[in-house]
């Protein structure tokens, strides 16, 4: 599964400094920005289309796959959550995509895009219930079958549609990738689809509708929210500064969520599983030092590295980005407190500790809007990655707290 996924992501990676560079050198520094905000967007739909229930999904399948009858129940809720999220989702962008144009872009000139947009919840909603089902049932080489798959087909449209219509033919096969992930979908998994989803099986039986709840609570938090937070100090930095300086933070995050990635996969597969396994507060300090000792350092050498280089990774990536290069020791020591964070964090999601998550992601994403609010003005979009770093120190600081309170709390003490 580790292999799998690394040749997947690898893959994706160099393919896609290939599209940014090339989008960099036609769009420049202003359509980047106007990328970042759709995806923003498209990242908000992707959990409000289903209710934020992938998570769930995947949970329950994987503890009910041999039980026909819980399978029917779970769908049954699941379906339901979807024709909710996705009307709801369709209605509010359809009848508001003369004001969203206006937020994400500074002109009315993209209404039809989001016109477009909004026909488009129902197939990703149903998407992300399929893909919740692909990775109940671990079946790991169709899933990376079809990441892989999805990722080039849309690759190459969006390089016809640059090539065609420029920065609209851009958008537009950013907002189709979703409909072309649900073809490759069906086409490669349609008869597992057909074994574990029978239509005629499914009822009024929602008993499944609470428990996923939970999860759209925590995915609105760390998806909806989230992306919204990022949309609104990308339009920020254009508003008080200009659109270059937000393509400047929209291409820093682009860089850090690809060498990002490659820890968060790593801990997600080692770190959940072995705090499941911990009831005792001393047993749990000596699992993070652990960590802390093996994984952390490899991660601070390559981030190291990345600072050094940095120079470089603008030339291949973001060639005549001058303002780029200001971004990274901010950016890096920020994700560098996160990862250690992370490691302390996971606890919630291997505890089911949900309050724990959902107030601390809180208090975490209402630092760091606060924090780059006022730091923009003063030192632009360097104050942006500034409060990255600054909001990541302290949240750290919150989730030792939580945690060391939960033990407290089971008298197990840290």
């Amino acid at each position: 599964m580790t292999s799998l996924n690394a040749v997947v992501i690898i893959i994706r990676l160099i393919i896609s400094i290939f599209v940014q560079r090339l989008l960099a050198v036609t769009l420049g520094e202003a359509g980047i920005a106007k990328i970042g905000q759709l995806r923003n967007l498209v990242q908000m739909l992707t959990s409000t289309s289903s209710l934020g229930i992938f998570n769930g999904i995947v949970k329950y399948v994987s503890e009910n796959e041999n039980d026909t009858k819980q399978l029917s129940k779970l769908f049954s809720s699941a379906f339901l959550f979807g024709a909710i999220g996705s009307i709801i989702s369709g209605v509010v962008l359809f009848f508001n995509a003369d004001y969203i144009s206006v937020r994400l872009f500074g002109d009315a000139a993209f209404v039809n895009l989001i016109k477009c947009l909004s026909l488009l919840p129902p197939v990703i909603g149903l998407n992300r219930i399929l893909y919740g089902l692909i990775n109940g049932l671990s079946d790991y080489k169709k899933h990376a079958k079809i990441e892989l798959g999805a990722y080039i087909l849309s690759v190459v449209l969006l390089l016809i549609f640059l090539y065609y219509f420029n920065l609209k033919g851009v958008l537009f096969a950013i907002i189709l990738s979703p409909l072309i992930s649900f073809v490759v979908v069906l086409f490669i998994f349609f008869d597992k689809l057909k074994a574990h989803i029978k239509l005629q099986e499914l009822s009024a039986d929602f008993s499944f509708a609470k428990p996923l709840l939970a999860f759209t609570l925590m995915s609105f938090i760390s998806t909806v929210l989230l992306n919204y937070i990022e949309l609104d100090v990308r339009t920020t930095i254009t508003d008080r500064i200009n659109i270059e300086e937000a393509g400047y933070w929209t291409a820093m995050n682009f860089i850090s969520k690809n060498y990002m990635v490659f820890s968060s996969s790593i801990f997600t597969l080692y770190v959940i599983p072995k705090f499941a396994k911990i009831n005792t507060g001393s047993a749990f300090k000596k699992e993070v030092l652990y960590i802390y000792k093996t994984l952390l350092p490899l991660f601070g050498l390559g981030m190291l590295l990345v600072y050094v280089f940095r120079h470089l990774i603008i030339d291949i990536i973001y060639p005549n980005f001058e303002g780029l290069s200001e971004l990274f020791k901010w950016q890096l020591l920020g994700d560098f407190v996160r990862l250690a964070t992370l490691v302390i964090s996971y606890q919630f999601l291997a505890k089911k500790m949900v309050w724990s998550f959902v107030i601390t992601e809180l208090i975490s994403l209402g630092l760091f809007y606060g924090l780059s609010k006022y730091y923009v003005d003063i030192y632009g979009a360097e104050g942006v990655v500034m409060a990255h770093l600054y909001r990541y120190i302290i949240y750290f600081i919150i989730v030792i707290i939580a945690v060391w309170y939960y033990f407290k709390r089971n008298k197990k003490h840290v």
